[in-house]
C-alpha cells in the first residue's frame, strides 16, 4: 500500500479509535506530514522502538507498541520461552505507562507472563528485574534524554542487556513479520491478573536493587566521617532517579542532599528543561543556581530514564564549578575503584574494563597502570553488558568497570545497562574521600591528567529528519567509505577501520586486517599522537554523529587540538 492508501486505511478501519482518527482528520490538507507519519513503518531497530508520539504508522502510539510486542511475543514462543515471562518497566515520558500496559497485555494475550512495574522506575533497575525474576525478556518504556515529543521502547534479554546479534536481527524480523494489526492480540488487565499472567511488582525489587548498589561501597567508614560535611545536589530532571537516588544516598549516611525543587517531581513536558540530557550544559542553570546558594561540592543530574549521569564539581581554587563529560566521571570512578579495591585487597583476578571505541583514550593507561584488561567494544552500551555475560560463560575475566562516553557507566554486575544510580552513589563516595583529603573531584581530575595524560573528546552532530534526511546521512557514510580522507588538517589518516566490511586498512603500507568486532555502520580514523575521529549515523534518531579525540600537553592545549579537529573534520564533509 501507497503512505495514502495505510492513512486512509487508520481513517476507516474499526480497529483504531476514534481519537487516532480525529487527529489524522486533522492532518488532511497537509500531505507531507501524511506522507511523514505513514511513508514506512516506526523502525523497529536493534535498540527497539523510538520515535515521535502521535497518529501514524511511523510514530509511538498504541498500536505500533502493540504491533512491536506481537512481533517479540511470537519470537518468545518460538523460543519455548514464554514461561519464564517479561519484565515492563516505565519513566516519566507522556503515555509511558499506558503504552508499558499496552505492552503487557498484549505479551498475556500471548500466554506469556507478564511483570509490570507498578510506577515509573529506572531502566537500569529493569535490567536488575530481568535477572532477578529470572525473565526470558524485559520492556522499558523510554526514549532516554530525547525531547519531550519522544517516547521509545527498549527491549532486552535474559541477561539482563539489550538484544545484541542473533537475536537482535530474530527479534526484528518477528516484528516486520507482523503486517496485519487486526493480528495483534490483547486482553482484559482484570481478566490478565485473575488468570496469573500480569503481575504487577515494586517494593521486593526496589529493596533488593537497593542491596546489590550498596555492594558497590568500598569505604563505608568514610562516608559516616563525612557525612555532615559534604554537600551535594541533585536533580532527577523530571524522571525516575528521584526516588532510589534519595533512598541510596539516605541509607549511605549523606546528610547534606539537596534536590532541585522545581525538577523533582515527574514532568513529562520537562517544562524547566529545554532537553532533558545531562549532556546540555544548560539543563544545569538551575542546579548550578542552588548548588552556589549552599556552597555544593557536587552537582549531579540524572536523565529521565536514569541510565544517564552529568556531574560538575566545585573548583576551590577559582569558585566555579567545572563541567565533567561523560569520559571523566566514568573515569573518575574506575580510577578510584581500581585503586582502592587494590588497597583493600578487593580487586578480583584477571580484573576487566569495557569501553566503547568512542570512549576516551585516557582508558588505555589507566587500565595498563592497575593491570586491568581493557576490552573495546561497539557504541551501544548492551555490548558491554554482552561482555558480561561473556565473562561468566567463558571464566576469562571479572568485570569490575565499563563505561560509554555518553554519560553512561556501570560499577557491578547487578545490572546489564548503564546505572546513573550507581553512578551517582560512587561519586559520592568519591567526593568523601576528596573532602577526607583536603581535594575536590576537579582536583581529582587534574591529577589524573597529569598522570596519564591530557586527553580531550568532543561531538560535532549533523541532524537530517525525513525521507531526505536518511538519504542524505547515507549517501555521507558511503563518500566517507569509498574514499576515506588521507588527513584531517595536519593529522594524517594512519589506519582506516570500517566496522560494516570488517577491514582495518594501513593507509601508508595498504595490509588490510579485520576489526574483530561485529558488523556495524561505522567508520573510524586512527591520527598520530593519541587523536583519532569515528562516524556513525545513530540508531534512534535521524543523526550522524561525528565522535572526535585528542592528547595535549595542557588542559589548553587539549582544548585547542580537539576544536581544529573539529573544524578539520568540518571541511571534509
Amino acid at each position: 500500500m501507497s503512505y495514502r492508501d495505510t492513512y486512509d486505511f487508520w481513517m476507516t478501519d474499526d480497529y483504531f479509535d476514534e481519537d487516532t482518527k480525529k487527529e489524522l482528520a486533522a492532518i488532511a490538507d497537509d500531505e507531507a506530514e501524511i506522507e511523514d507519519r505513514f511513508y514506512r513503518d516506526l523502525v523497529f531497530g536493534t535498540g527497539g522502538l523510538r520515535g515521535v508520539i502521535g497518529a501514524g504508522t511511523n510514530r509511538m502510539n498504541f498500536y505500533t507498541v502493540r504491533k512491536a510486542t506481537q512481533g517479540l511475543a511470537n519470537f518468545i514462543v518460538k523460543q519455548n520461552a514464554q514461561d519464564k515471562g517479561v519484565a515492563i518497566a516505565y519513566d516519566s515520558r507522556k503515555y509511558s505507562p499506558e503504552f508499558a500496559a499496552e505492552a503487557a497485555l498484549c505479551l498475556c494475550a500471548n500466554g506469556i507472563k507478564s511483570y509490570l512495574f507498578e510506577s515509573l522506575r529506572p531502566t537500569p533497575e529493569l535490567s536488575y528485574a530481568v535477572r532477578k525474576l529470572e525473565c526470558t525478556a524485559g520492556i522499558v518504556i523510554t526514549a532516554s534524554h530525547n525531547p519531550p515529543e519522544y517516547n521509545g521502547y527498549k527491549v532486552y534479554w535474559e541477561d539482563g542487556a539489550q538484544i545484541t546479534a542473533p537475536k537482535d536481527r530474530e527479534i526484528i524480523a518477528e516484528v516486520k513479520a507482523v503486517t496485519d494489526f487486526h493480528t495483534v492480540k490483547t486482553m482484559d488487565k482484570q481478566e490478565a491478573l485473575d488468570k496469573g499472567l500480569l503481575t504487577i511488582i515494586g517494593a521486593e525489587i526496589d529493596d533488593a536493587y537497593m542491596e546489590e548498589l550498596k555492594k558497590q561501597i568500598i569505604h563505608p567508614e568514610i562516608i559516616k566521617e563525612q557525612s555532615e560535611n559534604i554537600k551535594i545536589v541533585y536533580t532527577p530532571f523530571h524522571g525516575t532517579g528521584l526516588v532510589p537516588v534519595k533512598r541510596v544516598l539516605s541509607e549511605l549516611g549523606f546528610k547534606n542532599v539537596y534536590i532541585v525543587p522545581e525538577q523533582e517531581l515527574p514532568d513529562p513536558e520537562f517544562t524547566t528543561l529545554e532537553y532533558p540530557n545531562p549532556e546540555d550544559p544548560k539543563a544545569f542553570e538551575l542546579a548550578l543556581k542552588l548548588a552556589k546558594e549552599k556552597n555544593a561540592d557536587i552537582v549531579l543530574a540524572t536523565d529521565p530514564d536514569a541510565d544517564r549521569l552529568g556531574i560538575y564539581a566545585l573548583d576551590t581554587k577559582t569558585g566555579k564549578y567545572m563541567p565533567f563529560t561523560g569520559n571523566m566521571s566514568g573515569l573518575i570512578i574506575a580510577e578510584y575503584q581500581f585503586r582502592e579495591r587494590t588497597k583493600c585487597g578487593l580487586m578480583p583476578k584477571n580484573p576487566a574494563m569495557v569501553k566503547t571505541i568512542v570512549t576516551t583514550n585516557m582508558a588505555d593507561p589507566l587500565a595498563a597502570d592497575y593491570n586491568v584488561n581493557l576490552i573495546e567494544v561497539l557504541t551501544g552500551f548492551k555490548f558491554i553488558g554482552e561482555q558480561i555475560k561473556f565473562f561468566e560463560q567463558t571464566g576469562s575475566n571479572n568485570y569490575v568497570f565499563g563505561l560509554e562516553e555518553s554519560y553512561g557507566c556501570l560499577a557491578g554486575t547487578h545490572a546489564r545497562d548503564k546505572d546513573a544510580v550507581v553512578a551517582v552513589m560512587c561519586l559520592c563516595e568519591v567526593a568523601a574521600y576528596c573532602k577526607k583529603h583536603n581535594m575536590t573531584l576537579w582536583d581529582m581530575m587534574v591529577s589524573m591528567y597529569e598522570k596519564y595524560g591530557y586527553f580531550k573528546e568532543t561531538q560535532y552532530t549533523i541532524t537530517m529528519k525525513g525521507i531526505d534526511g536518511a538519504r542524505q546521512i547515507a549517501e555521507i557514510m558511503d563518500k566517507l567509505r569509498k574514499n576515506p580522507p588521507k588527513a584531517f588538517g595536519d593529522l594524517k589518516v594512519e589506519k582506516f577501520r570500517d566496522y560494516l566490511n570488517d577491514v582495518v586498512i594501513d593507509m601508508e603500507s595498504g595490509e588490510k586486517t579485520t576489526t574483530g568486532l561485529p558488523k556495524s555502520n561505522v567508520l573510524y580514523f586512527e591520527l598520530p599522537d593519541n587523536a583519532w575521529c569515528c562516524a556513525r549515523p545513530s540508531g534512534t534518531e535521524p543523526k550522524i554523529k561525528f565522535y572526535m579525540g585528542v592528547k595535549g600537553t595542557s588542559l589548553e592545549d587539549a582544548k585547542a587540538k580537539v576544536e581544529k579537529l573539529t573544524e578539520d573534520v568540518k571541511a571534509v564533509l
